[in-house]
């Protein structure tokens, strides 16, 4: 899934396969990021696609040393079973 792209204009990474697009729409902050919102068109669904995009925000996430705001329930579910990503969630004091 080295297809995905950053839509720095639109604030989302998307995926574009077989003309359908799934999304993971973001909002940038002082030092991070926030997740707000996962889609997979529905022809698309069962694929793995909705996982393959959490993991590549996440790296990006990483990467960049940027603190995540899971506010999207599928980013924030996702951090939940794969644990390597919790430390980079912002904690609330």
């Amino acid at each position: 899934m080295e297809d995905i792209i950053n839509n720095t204009e639109a604030e989302r990474f998307e995926l574009t396969i077989d003309g359908k697009t799934s999304i993971v729409q973001y909002g940038l902050f002082d030092g991070g990021i926030a997740f707000l919102h996962t889609e997979v068109p529905p022809e698309l669904e069962g694929k793995g696609i909705a996982s393959s995009l959490a993991k590549h925000v996440l790296e990006y996430s990483k990467t960049n040393n940027l603190k995540v705001l899971p506010l999207c329930p599928y980013i924030n579910t996702y951090i939940k079973r794969h644990q390597e990503y919790e430390s980079l969630v912002v904690k609330h004091s």
